[in-house]
Formats: structure tokens, C-alpha cells, sequence
């Protein structure tokens, strides 16, 4: 089975696509997002598709036991059921931004998404932490004594 190379994939879907979401910006301008799994950005270009690029990288949290690192495999194009492979990673930020910074520019994966990467790890990491609504904090200030004698 041959395969379609990524760039004409490009021109057929960049005009229209089912996750093409077209918003409008300041004055006439417009600007293009894309729903599309394995983009990054969201934004809708050559460089971050999902659809057209052969080599692709997905963050998205996984619940609350961590964030997921998803990359396309390159021979298995032709199964969809075994194109990703998954990685779950559960430790601390900076351990997980040094996974994925191997996975995605040190083993020469797509070293021009690493920071895409980083930014998304950093967004789905801040959303994935609980804030402590309940806790106030006290008011460390000293209070005035109004009436003296």
C-alpha cells in the first residue's frame, strides 16, 4: 500500500476540514484553530497538524494519575489501532519535561516542536493541580486596639 506524502495531504485539508474552527480576529483578519488529535497549538498549519505530518506528538492529561505523552509511529501508518505509542508520565514537572524533551528533540524525533511541547506540558500540568478552596489563610497582620486607657 503506497502512502500519500504529507504535503498534499496539506493542501487537500487546510481549507476545509472537519476540525477547522474559524474565528474572527481584530477587524477583517481571521484566525484558523484546528480540533485536530496531535496538534499542539491547535492552530491550523503544516507544522502542527495531526492529519498531514507523519511524526506527531500529543499532551493531554490523563485523568488524575498524570499526563500522557502520545507519538505516532512512523511504520504503522496503515493500522490506526497501533499508531501511537503512549507514555504516562507521573512524576514531578521537571522530571516529565526532561521525558519530553528526549522523546521529542533529543532522539532527533521532531526537535522543531520541543517547544510546543514544553508549552503544552506546562498547560496541562497547571490544569491537572488542585487549588485548596477550602484553607483560608489566616491575616498575619497586627491588629489596632482602638480604645486605650
Amino acid at each position: 500500500m503506497t502512502t500519500v506524502p504529507g504535503q498534499l495531504i496539506w493542501e487537500i485539508v487546510k481549507k476545509n476540514n472537519s476540525f477547522l474552527v474559524k474565528e474572527f480576529g481584530n477587524g477583517t483578519q481571521s484566525v484558523q484553530f484546528s480540533k485536530e488529535p496531535n496538534n499542539l497549538y491547535n492552530l491550523n498549519s503544516y507544522k502542527h497538524s495531526g492529519l498531514a505530518n507523519k511524526k506527531t506528538v500529543s499532551i493531554q492529561p490523563a485523568g488524575k494519575e498524570g499526563v500522557l505523552l502520545a507519538t505516532t509511529k512512523t511504520k504503522k501508518q496503515a493500522k490506526p489501532a497501533s499508531l501511537l505509542h503512549k507514555s504516562l508520565l507521573k512524576k514531578e514537572f521537571n522530571r516529565m519535561a526532561k521525558v519530553v524533551v528526549n522523546q521529542v528533540a533529543t532522539n532527533y524525533y521532531r526537535p522543531d516542536l520541543k517547544k510546543a511541547a514544553l508549552a503544552r506540558l506546562s498547560a496541562v500540568n497547571r490544569s491537572l493541580k488542585v487549588s485548596k478552596s477550602g484553607v483560608k489563610k489566616k491575616n498575619r497582620q497586627a491588629t489596632r486596639v482602638h480604645g486605650r486607657k
